[in-house]
């Protein structure tokens, strides 16, 4: 017989202390450090520890006996539930004051570098209603919390059009009102739910992998237009029934039939909706990058505005998601760059070119670089579109594109940029990046973990010049930061 573990306990008027990764908090029990959701420092409760490892532990807030004077009162019904918003308990001064922190800690127990004094961090100009993008799930059985599942009046089986809750791959937590978005946004949502359910689509079966209405991305600009993407899964049937072709034929017919039915009544109920499109995604996962995507009505694009400029962003751009914040951003790396025209730039992960085409005006010449060839193709007519003549674009693997054959075609640059994905730039990159030696590299990071290890890694040419963080995501435990990197004599 194995032996039987034994029941963790729940510990006793705790103080939580302080704030720690992904929107935790922590406080100390013995030699362990034990994480813990849903609290502000402060707090005093009692926690179930659910997990026990040798360094760490998890735990659950069970009882709340004094909540801490830093708190704010979370302004959404889904607080708690969905994991978008951690932060929503934090006041936003302290949330600025915590990713202020987290960016120096990680900068100097990762990066180990010499640091000059920190900017403080820019705060977001809006904190609700401050995204243009938001991708929600569909799925035919809903996600129910600890206290719903013991209602046996409620149905596991309903279908709901929301966000993935981590630990329920396969379930969605319905949403009815999100705050980081325009409202419209939750009546468009709210409309394809109750279409879809009056007239009996099928919500997709994530294991199973059967079911119609799959996902729905909703984009707006602040142009002004709107952008829905309609992602569905059209069931093909087994391949041994009788008379198969015929019936598989009026199968799918029958579905393509039902999905014009909802873009038609999306199309004559939401006229602000200037782009309107689906794709049909047989794959195992959501991505839409390598699928056909299909224009119902309206364009192809919507456009964003950014000083004299205009962005053309499709279904498969990448965009800064906080339009206003990103305004900043982009300032930031542009003053960073210390451009005065006579300068050729290498912007490393263009995305659909917006610092190239940002900082172009201020340049000689502008190299930009991006693994995926829409956005490239997006980048050029961005350029087109705002009259840009001295940019150049490039797609492909980073680490295959810029070697030192690419630079000695291109010319050596003066300015680097870059802004690579989460996961930060590819070693050989920086080991070109080293040998390409420009003056300045200006390092735009949405993971300053990441960062921290990219600067070790150039610290021997490089020296850390100036640091700016900048919150995208107010309410998340989210932060950007910018780093000038200046060559060292």
């Amino acid at each position: 017989m194995g032996r039987s573990k034994k029941p963790l306990p729940i510990l006793e008027g705790v103080t939580i202390e302080a704030v720690a990764a992904e929107g935790k908090c922590l406080f100390h029990w013995g030699e362990l450090v034990v994480f813990v959701p849903w609290c502000v420092p402060g707090d005093v409760c009692d926690v179930q520890i659910r997990r026990k490892k040798h360094s760490f532990a998890e735990g659950e807030v069970v009882r709340f006996i004094k909540r801490s004077d830093v708190r704010a009162l979370p302004f959404c019904e889904h607080f708690g539930v969905c994991g978008g918003c951690k932060w929503q308990n934090l006041p936003y001064e302290e949330q600025l004051r915590f990713k202020q922190q987290q960016v120096f800690d990680q900068l100097t127990r990762i990066g180990k570098v010499e640091l000059p004094e920190m900017r403080p961090i820019l705060g977001s100009v809006k904190t609700r209603e401050y995204r243009n993008k938001l991708d929600f799930g569909c799925a035919n059985r809903r996600y129910l919390t600890r206290e719903q599942l013991g209602d046996e009046s409620l149905r596991k089986d309903i279908p709901a059009i929301g966000f993935h809750i981590t630990g329920a791959f396969d379930k969605i937590l319905p949403i009815e009102q999100c705050h980081l978005m325009d409202p419209l946004h939750n009546d468009i949502r709210n409309a394809i739910r109750d279409y879809a359910l009056e007239h009996g689509l099928s919500f997709f079966d994530l294991k199973a992998q059967r079911g119609l209405l799959r996902d729905v991305i909703i984009r707006n600009s602040n142009s002004g237009e709107w952008m829905v993407i309609l992602q569905v899964h059209i069931d093909h049937l087994p391949l041994n029934i009788d008379h198969y072709e015929e019936r598989e034929r009026e199968s799918v017919n029958g579905q393509w039939s039902m999905v014009n039915g909802l873009l038609e009544y999306i199309k004559d109920n939401f006229q602000q909706i200037s782009s309107l499109m689906y794709v049909d995604n047989q794959k195992c996962n959501d991505t839409i990058g390598d699928l056909d995507i299909r224009t119902f009505s309206g364009s192809d694009h919507i456009f964003e505005l950014m000083e004299d400029l205009r962005f053309k962003v499709g279904p498969k751009s990448f965009y800064q998601t906080n339009t206003e914040q990103a305004l900043h951003l982009y300032q930031v790396a542009r003053d960073f760059a210390g451009l005065t025209g006579q300068e050729l730039v290498y912007d490393l992960y263009t995305g659909t070119g917006t610092i190239a085409n940002f900082v172009a005006r201020r340049a000689r010449q502008v190299v930009g670089i991006e693994y995926v060839p829409e956005a490239i193709e997006d980048a050029k007519v961005n350029s087109a579109l705002n009259g840009i003549t001295n940019t150049l674009f490039y797609a492909g693997d980073m680490k295959d594109i810029l070697t030192d054959d690419f630079i000695s075609q291109h010319g050596r640059p003066d300015v680097i940029i870059t802004d690579p994905p989460r996961a930060g730039m590819h070693p050989d990159v920086v080991k070109t990046i080293l040998r390409a030696a420009p003056q300045r590299i200006v390092y735009v990071s949405c993971n300053p973990a990441t960062q921290a290890r990219d600067l070790q890694m150039l610290d021997a040419d490089y020296r850390v010049a100036a640091i700016q963080p900048v919150d995208m995501f107010p309410h998340t435990p989210h932060v950007e930061n910018v780093v000038l990197l200046q060559r060292r004599s």
